[in-house]
This record gives C-alpha cells, structure tokens and sequence, in this order.
C-alpha cells in the first residue's frame, strides 16, 4: 500500500489532545478565545501530571503539534503551522518535557563526564560519546529479538519502530542549517546516506516501510500512533524538540552522535532475529543496511559532527553531552517498557492492533 503524506489525526488521550484535535479541526482565525482557552487548560493540568515522559496526553500534543513542521495532518490547514496560538502553546508543554529529559540524561549520565570543553579536541569528544554508547543501560532487546522473539513480537516491535523509522533522518535534518563548517559537511554526508543517496527505494524510511509490509502491517506514516505507549511518542518528540529548536543544536548532534555508535551491533542482531523465522532480505534489508552504514556514520558523527561542532562552539558542549545521555536514558526506558511486558507474556503496546491485509 501507498504511504500517505499526511498522518490521520489519532484518537485523543486526555483533555489536551481533545481540545487541540477540535481547535485544528477549524481555520486559525475562527475562534480566537479558543486558543486562549486550550492553554489555560494546559496550565491547569501540568501541574496534576506526575511523569511527563509517560503521559499519553502530553506526549500525543505534543507529537500532533510538531508533526505541523513534518507532512502534516490530514484535513488540518498548513496554516496552523506557524500560528501563534500554537507555538506558544508547543512552548509551554516543552518546558517541562525538556526539564524531564535534563534530569533523565543527568541519571544516565553517571559520574566522571568533563564538565567543560576546555582542552577538547574533535577526537576527545568522540571518544567521550564513545564511552558513553558503550555503557549497557537495560536490558538487551537486540538480543531477545535474534534469539527469542515470536512473530508477534517482531510485529510489536516494528509498530514501536515506525513512529520515527517512517520519518528517519528528518528530525536530524533540521540541524543543518543552524550548523557550519566541518559540523554542517559532516550531518549533510550522513543524511545522503540516509535519504539513499539520491535513489527513492533506497531511503531508509522506503526500506522500513518495505520491512513492514513484510510483515503484513500497515506502513503509512503514523497509522500506529494510537497503539504504542506514550515513552515511544516522547522519544520521538525528543528529536523534534532538539531538531526544531536553534538552542538546542548540540544536543541534535549529540543525540545523533549517540543514535549512530550504538546502532550498527543491535541491527545486526535485529537482521538475524527476523531471518531466524524465515525471512528474506526484502525484510532484513532495512537493518543489514544500518550494519555497514552506521559502522561508518558513527565516526563521522563523533568525530566532524559533534566533535567538530564543539570545536568550533565549545559553549554546546553540555548540550552535546544532554542530547547524548537524553537518548540513552529514554531508549532504555522504552527497552525496559517493551521487554517488561514481553517477559510477562504480554504486550507492549498502548492498544492491541492486528495485522493489515496486504
């Protein structure tokens, strides 16, 4: 099936996600009381939220907002895009999500991490991210997936997949234009290989989109939303609020520094669990690519992508290691959510889906 450009507007998951879906279901000048409205809600409810990172409601905005910037919403205005009203309301539900992210990352950080960049050179940076990848955080998923996975876990975990591997490198993309010299050379050579270098079938998100069909489930762009868990939403939301935002440029090379040097190993072992229940390269394609891709993206982006960012801004240090150790600590939350459930027999999913018909 045809992968549609828009994402359908998914079912609300509390107050906020109601309001925004009825405000967008409009034109940005109908009513303007009802922005007024929507964040005045907001305000009333973040203060009754315990987790930010787990509420679906939040996360789910929050998603809908950004995805204005992305291909859209199917039947909303592009108009919205820009509008006032909701980038200040995107605003106040980030301040918070970006409070929770800091104090995870910190959590993940562990102790020992230079505080500035003084005396850091390219390669000191990089071997620093490394040494952050190579720290085991949670449980082994890669290995449970090579190893132990049924056919419908494989299934669950492509649907966690598809919220970004559908969209992959765009978040990313938004840092090159905000980035200069070797740092901006660097992202630009990485994001080619990940568009496919020119060739359509070649883009990765053509090449996941192949592996779930593979599998017999529905790969237009979002048609999972309403079925994974809120951490699976935040960690994409993650990438967008980094991506979207010129201050936090570090921390989109930092989180794509770290994306990159602890990819190569788990996709190879991804690769063998789908081909240990029979399946073919049309399938295992999306991650034999990454074996070999992200072996060589990983020195690029540790070394010119974020090493050479710092060189030349050593005030984004931090914020390279933030991004770094915000990815680590929010993958390994949705590593634990999944294999949690998996070592209960149960399912890791928000809502119980089925496969589509191909």
């Amino acid at each position: 099936m045809a992968t549609s450009q828009n994402m359908l507007i998914p079912t609300p998951r509390g107050p906020i996600s109601a309001g925004l879906f009825r405000l967008l279901a409009g034109s940005p000048g109908d009513d303007a009381g009802a922005h007024d409205a929507l964040r005045d809600l907001v305000g009333a409810q973040l203060p009754l939220i315990d987790d930010i990172i787990d509420d679906g409601d939040v996360q789910l905005t929050l998603f809908c907002l950004y995805e204005l910037h992305y291909g859209g919403l199917d039947g909303v205005t592009d108009r919205w895009e820009w509008h006032p009203g909701l980038i200040a309301l995107r605003q106040l539900l980030e301040e918070p999500f970006e409070r929770a992210l800091r104090d995870a990352a910190l959590l993940s950080a562990g102790p020992g991490l230079p505080v500035s960049a003084a005396g850091l050179d390219r390669d000191a940076v990089a071997d620093i991210l490394f040494g952050l990848a190579a720290q085991d955080s949670g449980p082994g998923m890669s290995r449970h997936v090579a190893k132990k996975a049924t056919l419908d876990q494989l299934r669950e975990f492509l649907i966690h997949k598809s919220i970004y591997q559908l969209k992959e490198a765009d978040p990313h993309t938004w840092a090159i234009p905000r980035l200069k010299g070797r740092a901006k050379a660097a992202l630009v050579e990485i994001q080619a290989d990940e568009y496919g270098g020119g060739r359509p079938d070649r883009m990765h998100s053509a090449l996941f989109a192949r592996t779930m069909r593979g599998l017999g489930l529905d790969d237009r762009y979002g048609a999972y939303v309403d079925a994974v868990p809120p951490v699976s939403l935040a960690s994409v939301n993650m990438m967008s609020l980094f991506g979207l935002n010129r201050r936090l440029r570090g921390a989109i090379a930092g989180h794509l520094a770290i994306y990159e040097m602890t990819s190569s190993r788990p996709n190879q072992l991804y690769g063998n669990g789908f081909r240990r229940l029979g399946f073919e390269a049309d399938v295992t394609g999306y991650f034999d690519e990454h074996v070999e891709a992200d072996a060589v993206h990983e020195q690029i982006a540790g070394r010119d992508l974020a090493g050479g960012l710092v060189e030349s801004e050593p005030e984004l240090f931090a914020d390279v290691l933030f991004g770094a150790t915000a990815v680590m600590a929010i993958d390994a939350r949705l590593t634990s959510h999944i294999m949690g459930a998996w070592d209960n027999d149960g399912s890791s999913l928000h809502q119980a889906v089925s496969a589509a018909a191909v």
